[in-house]
């Protein structure tokens, strides 16, 4: 039944605008052939019929305990038709119907990256049974099943691929328009589309659990809230119906003429508080939607324009998240070959979050894996096992010495990571053969966000980790944050958050992505999830999701909420001023009815159309270099090559005292063909190239000065490094040739690290570039 009265209520919506107008028209040709009799019927009767339709409507709202204020208009027509007004009943009934159909396109605006979002979920499932290809229900798919997904398909559950490759759109996600590519066991989510040939799926997660789905669930709930000021709006329509009824009342009294209380009734209009206001909170929404961002309401985007503090959990939110294996130590007599092949043939079998790191280091060095004979996890320690008939241990330092005595070159590394905030992983088999340094690199955007979030409005920001205090301080200088607060546990995150917001008397964002940090999100007063690879809690209990693993489009939520929230507003205040203004005009006669009527019009198209602004403009706009595309994937792919080479400097450096000196010579000697025939081509193709383009699109090379003389003090250095190292001796370098060359790595390593730093933030500060140009090694952690 209710299907039925919502079906007969869109239909008489289409009809009204057309019905209305057929009638004022057919009435003005009948008037102006003399047939005023008949042009009264034509004029009266579609405004009957959209009298009755907003009556029905004030009943419906009355029955949901939603008090209408459509009144006004119905008492409007009913005046203009008790007083033989049929002309402007008519020409109301063409204003509402009017309004109506605006009302509807600019909803329909609104919430169109929302509706787009709900409507494309898959709802069938191509899945490989006994040989052939069966439909299904996409509730059916079930963990390891294999689906069959055709080129323009949906992905409908999560999954990895497997077989051939895919090239996949995943713009709907991330609202960028580049396409991944995906190779055989690389994950893939839900909701992103098969831009190439058909691929083959094996299902990770059921429908329910997959990555759309979760997305679908928060977008419902986005559309079902209404903001605080929206709410607001809604009480203050009410108040405008005794004021309207108060100055009509007046019109009349003063005035004698009935005539003249209806024209205040046809101007008077609440769609500035009604329409404008919601219309402007959903377009933002809507647009944050489009971009990644899914706000769970409006009362959480517009808690997102006020405030002024933020607070941030480290792993996973302001660094990558990924351990990712920065450095292979070895050994005296071993060498790196050998300790990652014990270590990663051992881990493949390991669940352990760093185990999946060392395994993936090993295959991008092309290093040849077996499996384990046997393996025992021990929880805390690491893990031991055989591996092509030898023992290994993998694991902390205590468990892989045996408890014995560190060796000179593992306290090293042990002074090594601590300084850095990284963490070592040894390896051993009847002896200690070595040791894998893994870190957490900071996110290449988070310097720039927190920059970019400074210039929206946020007053104060404060990182909060459970690390230890050296690791912490060491993150939150390099990122340029105003407070650290380490060695927090779930519950004195929860604390630090009431106690900011105790002291900065405001709005407060809490940013994490893992599980230990949903308690912390639901407490803050906006809570912003990093969904991307965060854990469901999270995502639950947080206000705000960022569906990409993307922290720049955190400072963009926040300048779409602004704009949102400052277009309602002025929406409404300009609006209900000009409302005013027409009612008090019509009150002292000078607006007639039929005037009136299009005074009213205007005004409502006026504010909506006002309010659809916040579905474009205010946010940050990097500057547009042509091709920049191209020249971003050439220097992404040269980067990765040079970080690799980068991160073997100072290791170089700190090993040269204990080397044999044929194999320090030989190792030198390495590094000279790397800089002088790699990094030296490519820093001089910046500087004739990509320089000048940087500098042509910001208008002055100011941009590009400091860079440049980065370029000339790595020249020198390395120039440096050439000729200390051809002055060496066949036999290799002596004590005397130590402290120089030393210094001049170190050096290289210091200015080459800050360089890439420096880049990167520019490159990315594009807006047109993979975030992970410097996706490799620990060269990113600028706080080296």
């Amino acid at each position: 039944m209710l299907r039925l009265l919502a079906a007969v209520n869109a239909l008489v919506e289409r009809i009204l605008l057309p019905l209305s107008i057929a009638g004022l028209v057919s009435g003005l040709v009948l008037a102006a052939s003399g047939r005023h009799d008949l042009a009264g019927i034509a004029w009266g009767s579609p405004a009957v019929v959209i009298g009755i339709w907003l009556a029905a409507s004030i009943v419906r709202d009355l029955v949901h305990r939603e008090a209408g204020v459509d009144v006004i208009a119905v008492m409007a027509i009913g005046g203009a038709l008790a007083f033989g007004e049929y002309l402007t009943a008519a020409v109301i009934g063409v204003m509402l119907a009017t309004g109506d159909a605006l009302e509807r396109f600019a909803q329909g605006r609104a919430h169109r990256e929302l509706s787009a979002l709900v409507s494309r979920a898959p709802r069938i499932v191509h899945r490989h049974e006994d040989g052939s290809i069966a439909d299904r229900p996409v509730v059916e798919v079930r963990v390891g099943d294999r689906l069959l997904v055709k080129p323009g398909e949906v992905v409908p559950v999560d999954g990895s691929i497997t077989g051939d490759p895919a090239v996949l759109d995943e713009s709907a996600l991330t609202g960028e328009s580049r396409l991944a590519n995906k190779g055989a066991g690389d994950p893939v989510s839900s909701g992103t589309v098969n831009a190439g040939a058909p691929f083959d799926l094996i299902a990770t997660a059921t429908s329910e659990h997959s990555t759309y789905a979760g997305i679908v669930r928060l977008v419902e709930e986005a559309q079902s809230s209404k903001a605080p000021f929206v709410r607001l709006a809604d009480r203050y329509a009410l108040l405008f119906v005794p004021l309207t009824l108060v100055l009509s009342g007046i019109a009349w009294l003063t005035s004698g003429d009935p005539i003249r209380a209806l024209a205040v009734l046809v101007v008077a209009t609440p769609c500035p508080l009604l329409l404008a206001a919601p219309i402007a909170i959903v377009a933002g929404i809507s647009r944050c939607a489009k971009r990644g961002i899914i706000v769970k309401g409006g009362g959480a985007i517009e808690a997102l324009a006020r405030a002024k503090v933020l607070l941030f959990d480290k792993t996973g939110t302001l660094t990558a998240g990924r351990p990712n294996l920065a450095d292979i130590v070895a050994a005296p007599g071993w060498t790196p070959a050998d300790v990652i092949r014990f270590a990663a043939s051992l881990e493949q079998v390991s669940p352990h979050v760093l185990a999946a790191a060392i395994v993936s280091g090993a295959r991008t060095r092309n290093v040849p894996l077996e499996l384990p004979e046997r393996a025992e996890e021990v929880p805390g320690s690491g893990i031991s096992g055989s591996v092509g008939g030898v023992d290994v241990l993998v694991g902390t330092a205590a468990f892989a010495g045996r408890g014995a005595e560190l060796p000179a070159w593992a306290r090293d590394v042990r002074r090594r990571v601590n300084l850095e905030g990284a963490t070592a992983v040894y390896v051993a088999t009847d002896v200690m053969i070595g040791a894998l340094v893994l870190d957490d690199p900071i996110r290449p955007e988070t310097p720039r966000v927190i920059r970019s979030l400074r210039r929206a409005g946020v007053r104060r920001t404060v990182m909060v980790t459970g690390d230890h205090a050296g690791v912490a301080d060491m993150v939150g200088a390099a990122i340029g944050v105003d407070a650290v607060l380490a060695e927090r546990t779930p519950v004195d995150k929860v604390d630090a958050v009431n106690e900011e917001k105790a002291e900065a008397g405001g709005i407060l964002i809490m940013v994490g992505d893992g599980l230990n940090d949903a308690p912390a999100l639901a407490a803050a007063d906006v809570g912003v999830a990093m969904g991307a690879r965060g854990a469901t809690a999270s995502s639950e209990a947080a206000d705000v999701v960022i569906t990409v693993d993307r922290l720049d489009r955190l400072p963009e939520a926040i300048r779409i909420a602004h704009r949102a929230r400052y277009i309602a507003v002025q929406s409404v205040v300009a609006g209900m001023g000009m409302s005013l203004v027409a009612m008090v005009a019509a009150t002292a006669g000078l607006l007639p009815p039929v005037a009136g009527a299009m005074v009213q019009e205007a005004i409502d198209v006026i504010v909506i159309l006002n309010a659809l602004r916040a579905l474009r403009g205010g946010l940050e706009k990097a500057p547009h270099i042509p091709g920049w595309n191209a020249i971003g994937g050439k220097l992404r792919h040269e980067h990765r090559g040079l970080g690799n080479s980068i991160a073997r400097l100072r290791p170089l450096a700190d090993s040269l005292g204990s080397l044999p000196a044929g194999q320090a010579r030989v190792e030198l000697e390495s590094v000279r063909s790397f800089l002088v025939s790699d990094l030296v081509p490519h820093e001089e193709v910046e500087d004739r190239e990509v320089f000048p383009l940087l500098a042509a699109a910001v208008g002055n090379d100011d941009v590009t000065a400091g860079l440049h003389r980065t370029h000339t003090e790595i020249f020198h250095l390395v120039r440096l490094t050439d000729r200390l190292v051809g002055e060496l001796p066949e036999a290799g370098p002596g004590p005397e040739d130590l402290t120089d060359l030393r210094r001049v790595l170190y050096g290289l390593d210091a200015i080459l690290r800050l360089h890439m730093a420096q880049e990167e933030e520019l490159y990315l500060s594009l807006g047109d570039m993979p975030q992970d140009i410097h996706d490799t090694t620990q060269v990113e952690r600028s706080a080296a």
